[in-house]
């Protein structure tokens, strides 16, 4: 009777500690994806801390509605190219791997342009070159081979929602100063006071080049506070 008993409590203990293992484990996997969506906002923020893409976010920032356009657009590239790599990871070849990202993001980029032209043609014809010249972001193909090509399809989504969402919020924020102090609205309402002077230039290249400077070293004092 005792031994069976202590069979029992032997068998709960050990049932006991399998769970709180499989516990542990969930945490610690729920954990890391938390940290690979959050790093894309933060600690490896493509724009702030990369400084990759420099070319759309000095160029499409004038305006906050195409630079939110452009972000969702990377967004979509950067899941797209990502899921496709990741589900092929075990078929890739050494010497073809960027041949193949480069093909899986050129599909990814014609279907949003397409769908831009179809759909948003103004737009379109505002953003110019700029959709077309994700192919050769250097955002996308990057998380493609340090990320995709080397981790399972959910960490791979998370990844590359994390980077896009920290690269469309960082146009954003680009978009809405230099909109605000340019023309005195943001997303066609006026937010700035009837005696306010506008800021020619911060709608032009050299307010991009300012504000995105300002922005990094804002980034760079906060990040030395927090270290």
């Amino acid at each position: 009777m005792v031994l069976g008993s202590g069979f029992y409590v032997l068998s709960f203990h050990e049932n006991d500690k399998l769970n709180i293992s499989k516990g542990l484990n969930k945490m610690s996997k729920d954990v890391s994806l938390g940290k690979t969506f959050f790093a894309g906002i933060w600690d490896s923020n493509p724009v702030l801390r990369l400084l990759l893409g420099m070319c759309p976010t000095l160029a499409v920032t004038a305006a906050v509605k195409p630079a939110l356009t452009m972000g969702l657009s990377v967004v979509f590239v950067l899941l797209f190219s990502n899921i496709v790599v990741s589900l092929l990871r075990h078929q890739l070849k050494p010497h073809l791997r960027i041949l193949m990202f480069t093909l899986t993001i050129a599909t990814a980029v014609t279907i949003a342009d397409l769908y831009l032209k179809a759909f948003m043609p103004e737009m379109s014809a505002s953003l110019g070159p700029y959709i077309p010249l994700i192919i050769v972001n250097c955002i996308i193909i990057g998380r493609a081979e340090a990320c995709a090509s080397k981790n399972g399809l959910i960490v791979s989504i998370i990844d590359a929602l994390g980077m896009g969402a920290g690269f469309t919020i960082t146009l954003c924020v680009l978009a809405a100063i230099r909109e605000v102090l340019a023309t005195g609205n943001i997303f066609e309402i006026t937010v700035m006071p009837g005696s306010f002077t506008p800021w020619a230039a911060m709608g032009m290249p050299v307010g991009a080049f300012i504000t995105l400077g300002l922005i990094l070293g804002a980034v760079n004092i906060i990040s030395k506070k927090t270290a």
